[in-house]
């Protein structure tokens, strides 16, 4: 049986990870490390990295650079700004570390991301275009379809 102190201590650590999320999700583009996240909720890097993998199952790093993969891939079917300057309005500083994430997730490189769903989502509402186009994160891994007889 899980004490009351422990119980709190859980709860608080919790609402510090919901604040980490949320913070990733607002300032997806600002230079984000785990050591400020972490400064930010008064823990540990090593900490923070440690509870956020058990709470959301990546670590906080994966996290912000899946959201800026999510924005990146709006900004593409967009069409008209660079893959250059895609990578830096989404934050990053590396075109290729941008581009390595982009094709691990996506499946596809940038520029042939851009170039193939470029104005796939028109006329599709902004939530379900999200939810249609978010890309796969590494924990999450393709379900094969039930056969049914």
């Amino acid at each position: 049986m899980t004490s009351k102190p422990a119980e709190a201590l859980h709860l608080r650590d919790l609402a510090r990870l919901r604040r980490v999320r949320d913070r990733i999700d607002r300032e997806y583009a600002q230079p984000l490390d785990v050591e400020a996240l972490a400064c930010g909720v008064h823990m540990s890097a090593g900490h923070l990295s440690r509870q956020f993998k058990l709470a959301y199952g990546e670590s906080p790093y994966s996290y912000l650079m899946t959201r800026r993969i999510e924005r990146a891939m709006a900004l593409l079917r967009r069409g008209d700004l660079s893959v250059t300057e895609v990578c830096f309005e989404v934050g990053c500083a590396s075109l290729g570390t941008f581009s390595t994430r982009f094709t691990e997730l996506v499946g596809m490189s940038p520029s042939t991301y851009r170039r193939q769903e470029a104005h796939t989502t028109v006329g599709i509402p902004s939530c379900v275009a999200k939810h249609v186009t978010r890309p796969i994160r590494n924990r999450e891994a393709l379900a094969t379809e039930p056969e049914l007889d």
